[in-house]
């Protein structure tokens, strides 16, 4: 970077300045973290520190402990033996892996159990996942009794009731509760000439086991509304676990997702609900099974928000003080079920997400959604969690892409799902986890994995500066997903998708805004920090919080409504009394002329409706709604993070809300940074998959570079020799080597057909003088890539529909001096500073997959240990493996390009 005097205010300055370095090495605590699998557990402290020590030369800054299912039998002649969970050997290997990390500078959490959810072989059955079971049982014309159900451990009846009609088609606002039980069987009152069915409601259990346990980890999933399950699993795990730790307690305490299918009830759940809803449940139980008009919505409301309550303050708050009692924090991915909100992100330290779905509904931005609503500066995001399945099939571009999206969402922690604890005894590529990427140092493109770490490391750091500017905040219809709760469906996170409604945030995102998710809750206690709120289709509201919003609108606030207005008070009482008043709210509000609020009933007019009350954020021309973006607003910059999201080339003119200051172009791989030439709008020129920083400051200190952010020398430049012919490759695993007249994938070759690994490639070529001068640009181009099609939409696997010339990964030599990298687009490395007149040595090492090697192998063969453990995992689209082209398949060439 060079650099000018400018005039600008010197404090601005010396923090841009101070920033520029920094992105250009940026602080450890913005290093990806991983997800670290102890498969078994069957782990050794020599192989523990091993791979300590590769994460920390890998770039990655940290690990999450997870112990899960063992996947070898007992077997001290190969150095395998399975500890169980929580065992002295256990927690000796966790208090050395502790220490290790400490010694590294590495973050060490810690999972609060194995597998997932929490549970294990501590949980009675009583504490087991609660679950509402309902057993409909027909009554024939003339039946005078019917059994009760057997009710096992850990269930009691509720109530039976009585309604005309048969199982499948009955009539459940007829039901009558009925209450006289003699002997083991149900009395029926009256003698009917119509066949009727009797509901029986159980309070009982999921009976769901912990998924992919440890050994001695095996048992119930916990009941998470039932607060002596939880403090029974911190007091037989939790406490257990940091004993490990000492003086030196982990980070934080990791809790999963919330997968607790079908829990939707607990022991004392009607006794809850009187008390807080004020009327009793069990003559509306029936309700939850049947629409029986008006009153249905209201009464299933009522139990979903009981549900949610006491998740929070059962599970979530005590979860979280038993962290600050042992000096670390609550790391959890509140979303799932059971029941959780937005808000109650609120009761964790750390609020995580997943999901890549940049312009759809997810618990990625779920989560930043609720950490910038709270003031919390970092939201981390489980990442690669199905990326480019089978395991060891994601190339380093699978990674970046994937990256990408999720720093689109507002995350700046990338927690990588994952890497698997393998030792050499393991062989090549050793152990995976069932259904994710295997991210560790067992892939053949491990030597450019410290790029990869330190590209997302720099955007990580530069995500975390100044404050999101999101200017819409879109209210999650958290009341309308109680509504709509079922027994085995009651999960406000999963209904969002549904309710939103396919159109809203793609228009608010191709209007050129970001966004955050807001609930009614969080209104509540902190008002509306944003200039615009929609109301997407939301039909309840609380009464008080639709006051604020009606307040926020008359005090200059945004109030866009979709489909239709709030109709609605939430609850069977406030329905009610407040119904009428909301609807009065509703109609001042977007059916008057003196309304402040704007009334959209097309959402696929969102957008125009933004773009005319608001200055967009940031628009392209020709529009590119390919291209995501972030904006971070510093006290002496503006900072925009920008992605290419497609497999093709953008070209396009950017309008920035910030450009009245100077633009600069960083680039978040090399660290570099330069000024761009701009006017009001900035030429974008971005390969596929390619991000950039553009920040905009007061004054000019940086050199000016060229007009336009970089373009691929990729058919603009002139091509003086053709390298795709002449070359020696070695392969040092296997000891050949051979001549390659011809660039072509070595699994042409039935020798190298399934070799896994790293091969040279070396050859010469001369250069005229007359083109080392500093007017001109010499690359290697290694071409444009191959567009690979899109499947339909709804496809579950995430990657990069591009295939690399290079496959997959590569280090380039030029007269023995290290010239780069190749790993994503552009394929192409200046190498005119390592160029001299007449004959040059090039050599580019390049590195494929592991997919290659197991493609030869049969697929392993877990029948014994099946035996031994019971099935706990089944590896995911084995089945089939094909080797995959690797190493330069060409066009190869040197192209110059005159300096602009």
């Amino acid at each position: 970077m060079l650099f000018v005097h400018a005039a600008r205010p010197p404090g601005s300055a010396v923090e841009l300045e101070s920033l520029r370095r920094n992105f250009l090495n940026p602080p450890d605590d913005s290093r990806i973290l991983m997800r670290w699998w102890w498969f078994g557990p069957a782990v050794t402290k020599l192989e523990l520190a091993r791979e300590l020590g590769k994460m920390k030369e890998g770039g990655i800054g940290g690990v999450e402990v997870q112990p899960v299912y063992p996947v070898e039998l007992d077997d001290p002649a190969r150095g395998f033996r399975n500890f169980p969970y929580l065992s002295d050997e256990f927690i000796d290997d966790l208090r050395f892996a502790a220490g290790e990390a400490r010694r590294l500078g590495l973050r060490m959490d810690v999972t609060l159990g194995s597998g997932w959810p929490f549970g294990g072989s501590h949980i009675p059955i009583t504490q087991a996942g609660g679950a509402l079971r309902i057993l409909i049982i027909p009554v024939p014309v003339g039946t005078h009794s019917v059994a009760v159900p057997s009710i096992r451990a850990g269930e009691e009846l509720i109530a039976g009731f009585l309604a005309p009609g048969e199982p499948k088609n009955f009539s459940a606002s007829e039901a009558q509760q009925v209450f006289e039980i003699r002997d083991g069987r149900l009395r029926i009152p009256v003698e009917s000439a119509v066949p009727h069915v009797v509901m029986f409601f159980i309070s009982s259990r999921t009976g769901m086991m912990v998924k992919r346990p440890a050994i001695g980890a095996e048992g119930f999933v916990l009941d998470h509304f039932d607060r002596g399950a939880i403090e029974n699993h911190l007091h037989a795990v939790g406490n257990r676990l940091i004993e490990a730790f000492g003086d030196a307690p982990p980070y934080s305490v990791f809790s999963d997702s919330l997968e607790v299918y079908g829990s939707d009830w607990t022991g004392d759940l009607l006794q809850q609900f009187g008390r807080r809803r004020g009327y009793d449940l069990t003559p509306y139980l029936p309700v939850l099974v049947q629409d029986i008009g008006p009153k249905t919505a209201d009464i299933r409301h009522d139990w979903g928000r009981t549900l949610t309550e006491l998740i929070n303050e059962r599970y979530l708050t005590p979860v979280r003080e038993w962290a600050a009692q042992h000096k670390t924090l609550f790391r959890s991915q509140t979303y799932g079920i059971p029941a959780v909100t937005l808000s109650s992100n609120a009761l964790v330290d750390l609020p995580e997400g997943e999901g890549a779905q940049w312009r759809s509904f997810s618990p990625a931005r779920w989560a930043s959604s609720a950490n910038h609503l709270l003031g919390r500066n970092v939201t981390s995001a489980e990442t690669w969690t199905w990326l480019h399945s089978p395991a060891f099939r994601a190339t380093p571009l699978d990674m970046k892409v994937e990256a990408d999206l999720f720093f689109l969402q507002g995350v700046n922690q990338l927690i990588g799902h994952g890497w698997p604890y393998s030792p050499k005894e393991a062989g090549e590529p050793g152990w995976a986890f069932y259904a994710a990427a295997a991210l560790n140092d067992h892939n053949p493109w491990w030597p450019v994995m410290g790029e990869v770490t330190r590209y997302l490391q720099r955007v990580s750091f530069v995500l975390r500066q100044g404050k999101p500017v999101n200017d819409v905040a879109v209210l999650l219809p958290t009341d309308d997903a109680w509504a709509q709760f079922t027994p085995g469906k009651a999960s406000v996170s999963e209904s969002m998708p549904r309710l939103l409604g396919p159109d809203v945030i793609p228009q608010i995102l191709d209007a050129g805004f970001n966004f955050d998710f807001i609930d009614a809750e969080t209104i509540a206690k902190s008002g509306i920090p944003y200039p615009a709120l929609i109301l997407p289709g939301v039909e309840r509201l609380p009464l008080a919080t639709y006051r604020q919003i009606e307040a926020y609108a008359h005090n200059g606030g945004t109030v866009i409504a979709t489909r239709n207005p709030p109709s609605r008070a939430p609850g069977l009482q406030e329905a009610q009394t407040d119904t009428s008043l909301e609807r009065e709210i509703s109609q001042e509000l977007f059916h008057t002329s003196a309304g402040k609020g704007l009334f959209v009933p097309d959402e696929k007019q969102l957008g125009k409706t933004l773009t005319h009350s608001f200055r967009p954020d940031f628009t392209t021309s020709p529009h590119a709604p390919e291209i995501g973006f972030v904006h971070r607003k510093l006290p002496f910059a503006d900072l925009y993070f920008l992605a290419n999201t497609s497999n093709h080339p953008i070209s396009t003119n950017a309008t920035f809300r910030a450009s009245e200051s100077y633009p600069e172009s960083w680039d978040a791989s090399s660290g570099n940074a330069s000024q761009i030439r701009a006017n009001s709008t900035i030429e974008l020129n971005l390969q596929p998959y390619e991000s950039r920083v553009i920040v905009f400051a007061p004054g000019n200190s940086l050199a000016v570079a060229q007009s336009k952010t970089t373009r691929s020398v990729s058919g603009s430049a002139r091509q003086i020799l053709n390298l795709g012919t002449g070359w020696k490759v070695s392969f040092p695993g296997l000891g050949r080597t051979v001549h390659m007249d011809r660039l072509h994938s070595w699994t042409d070759e039935e020798e190298t057909r399934f070799y896994s690994g790293d091969a040279v490639y070396e050859k010469n070529f001369d250069v005229s003088p007359k083109i080392l001068n500093p007017s001109v640009h010499v690359y290697l181009d290694f071409g444009p890539g191959t567009v690979v099609e899109r499947p339909p939409k709804g496809h579950p696997r995430m990657r990069a529909w591009l295939e690399s010339p290079v496959r997959e990964a590569a280090q380039v030599f030029v007269n023995d001096q290290p010239a780069g990298s190749i790993w994503k687009p552009p394929y192409e490395l200046e190498i005119s500073g390592a160029l001299r007149p007449g004959n040059n040595d090039l050599k580019i090492i390049v590195e494929n997959l592991a997919t290659n090697t197991l493609a030869g192998h049969s697929l392993r063969d877990y029948r014994l240990l099946n035996s031994r453990y019971g099935e706990r995992f089944v590896p995911q689209d084995m089945e089939n493996l094909q080797p995959l082209p690797s190493g330069l398949v060409g066009p190869l060439r040197l192209v110059i390009q005159d300096a602009p």
